[in-house]
């Protein structure tokens, strides 16, 4: 499970680290499209589209379908729930990390006003 969840979040994490390939994704947040509409979008050549739906499928973040000569994009179905679930562990660790460095400078400067005041 551990190596499912590891494998799916590297290609999750992998495929939005491209510009044009979040762009698509928030393209098709508005509705599905074919690779011939999403090239003219981003100004590109239909192979380089291809290829960017084509890590995008493999991740499960988008979906396509072929009917005829049209290939349709549509986004996946599993969203970015893990996706997110993961990275909101990571923030309440450094936010936990945080609050302990606070109360750490909290606690310094309560001593150097103590120790300031002592030393007059």
């Amino acid at each position: 499970m551990v190596q499912f969840l590891t494998a799916r979040l590297d290609a999750s994490f992998a495929a939005l680290a491209d510009a044009t390939r979040r762009g698509v994704l928030e393209r098709l947040g508005s509705g599905e499209a074919s690779i011939t509409e999403l090239a003219e979008t981003f100004r590109m050549t239909l192979t380089g589209m291809k290829k960017h739906v084509g890590v995008l499928e493999q991740a499960g973040l988008v979906t396509t379908e072929k009917v005829g000569r049209v290939r349709t994009c549509r986004l996946g179905l599993g969203g970015l729930q893990e996706e997110a679930a993961w990275i909101e562990a990571r923030r309440q660790i450094w936010s936990a990390r945080f609050d302990a460095l606070d109360e750490v400078v909290e606690a310094l400067k309560r001593k150097e006003k103590v120790d300031g005041s002592q030393s007059e």
